[in-house]
């Protein structure tokens, strides 16, 4: 496999080191580089894998550039779409063979099950669904009603997200004791003008860096009083995390460093309460710096 670097934790953990015990290998480039995607690319590469906007520090990958990249070498493609979710962008249209999503974030939106989605051609699905019959990846009724249910809410909490995403963003970017926001909405963001001409919204998933030290860092999460200290995103109240500590806790402090995830970065997951509320909270707890 040719992976972009920045995923997931859990991904680039199965990726780096469950994979290798079944022989597969996963040579890894930077989510911006379609030149060193399609160099690493060999004669015995099965699929070129990525993940936009990334997990934790949002970066945009070119879907259009690594799905033509595909096609030349005839090589499937897959993409974990689910910081979008289908509302805010839709791979499959720029040439995407497989499209995979956390039903567990955007989709449920209640933070009350576990579940994920494969999207691909009937006839390559068929493979998938053997496998997931025989591994036991399958979803129980009750979780499957309540992913149904959430589905039927989709548009209208994507709106917000979107919506809270942009404002606390924008407002964060301004607060003295931040040092970085990232998030593709703002017209500063590296991959800004490639998230306008492939996402129709930007998402409630931002991240930003404290002027601090991690002990610093730690005191302003947990002075949060609306938001919920968790590792989890896309539900309706808002999440907020410390990548280093949860969802990239596993990673080698290398391989972190190569990505660019510090002890001071923080993630935040905006639910769908009231933007000012959000600010409030985060403002309040910020002025623990001092």
């Amino acid at each position: 496999m040719v992976a972009t670097r920045e995923l997931y934790g859990g991904t680039f953990e199965f990726l780096e080191k469950m994979l290798p015990r079944w022989g597969v290998s996963t040579t890894f480039v930077a989510p911006y580089d379609l030149r060193a995607l399609e160099a690493a690319i060999q004669p015995v590469t099965t699929l070129l894998y990525t993940e936009s906007p990334t997990n934790p520090k949002l970066s945009i990958v070119d879907l259009r550039g690594v799905a033509e990249i595909a096609r030349k070498h005839r090589i499937p493609c897959a993409v974990d779409n689910t910081f979008a979710s289908p509302m805010n962008q839709r791979p499959i249209g720029y040439g995407f063979d497989f499209v995979l999503h956390s039903a567990t974030k955007y989709l449920g939106g209640h933070c009350d099950l576990v579940g994920g989605v494969v999207v691909g051609p009937r006839d390559r699905m068929k493979d998938v669904w053997q496998h997931r019959k025989l591994l036991g990846g399958i979803l129980d009724p009750h979780s499957a009603y309540l992913l149904e249910r959430g589905i039927k809410t989709l548009a209208l909490r994507m709106g917000r997200h979107n919506e809270n995403g942009l404002l606390v963003a924008r407002h964060l970017k301004e607060h003295a004791r931040i040092k970085h926001v990232y998030y593709p909405g703002l017209p500063d963001h590296e991959g800004h003008e490639i998230a306008r001409k492939q996402m129709s919204g930007f998402g409630g998933v931002l991240a930003f860096e404290v002027d601090g030290d991690r002990a610093a860092t730690v005191r302003v999460v947990e002075a949060l009083e609306l938001a919920y200290l968790a590792p989890s995103l896309g539900g309706v109240e808002t999440l907020v995390s410390q990548p280093s500590m949860t969802s990239h806790y596993f990673l080698a402090p290398e391989e972190r460093a190569r990505q660019g995830i510090s002890d001071s970065l923080v993630r935040v997951a905006l639910g769908i309460e009231d933007a000012v509320d959000l600010i409030r909270d985060l403002d309040r707890a910020l002025e623990t710096l001092g």
